[in-house]
C-alpha cells in the first residue's frame, strides 16, 4: 500500500464524512479502513469516529487521504460510522451520529482548528460538483450550533 504525502503545515480544509452504513451498525474503524484499502488502495480518512465515540486516527496529518476526489492535498478527512437509515442499498441519508460521536467529533475538530486555525470546514456534499448526501447532516448548521460557524467554507 502506497500512501501519498502532504505538507501538514499547509492544511487548508477539514472535510466531514459518514461511512454510509446503517444506523446502529457497529462497524469498527479497522473495518472502514479495510474497505477503503480494498477500494482505493489506502485509508480514506484521518479519523474515524466509532459508535461509542472512540476517535481512531487512521492516517497521520502528513499522509494524504482518499476522501474528496482531487481535493485531498491539504485536507484532513473526518468520518463517523453511520449516515444511512437502513441496511438496504440506497438507504435514505440520516444523521445517525450518537451523542458520543458528536462529542468526540467536536473535540477533535476543536483540536484541529487550534492546530490549523485558518482551515475551513465543510461536509463532503459541500464540495463543488459533489452529488452525495455525505455526511447526512448540515455541517454549516452544526458548526454554528457549537460556536464554530466562522470556520465553515
Amino acid at each position: 500500500m502506497t500512501i501519498a504525502w502532504m505538507d501538514p503545515n499547509k492544511i487548508r480544509f477539514i472535510t466531514i464524512h459518514c461511512t454510509a452504513t446503517p444506523e446502529g451498525r457497529n462497524n469498527s474503524a479497522a473495518e472502514v479502513t479495510r474497505w477503503d484499502v480494498e477500494l482505493f488502495g489506502q485509508p480514506s480518512y484521518h479519523h474515524v469516529f466509532e459508535l461509542d465515540g472512540d476517535d481512531v486516527q487512521t492516517l497521520r496529518y502528513d499522509q494524504r487521504g482518499a476522501h474528496v476526489g482531487k481535493n485531498n492535498t491539504g485536507n484532513v478527512g473526518l468520518s463517523y460510522v453511520g449516515g444511512t437509515e437502513t441496511l438496504n442499498a440506497g438507504g435514505d441519508p440520516k444523521d445517525t451520529r450518537t451523542a458520543a460521536q458528536r462529542r468526540s467529533m467536536e473535540t477533535r475538530l476543536r483540536e484541529l482548528l487550534n492546530r490549523y486555525p485558518t482551515a475551513k470546514v465543510r461536509g463532503h456534499r459541500d464540495w463543488p460538483g459533489t452529488k452525495k448526501a455525505c455526511p447526512s447532516f448540515d455541517v454549516k448548521a452544526w458548526l454554528t450550533e457549537i460556536g464554530l460557524g466562522s470556520h465553515y467554507g
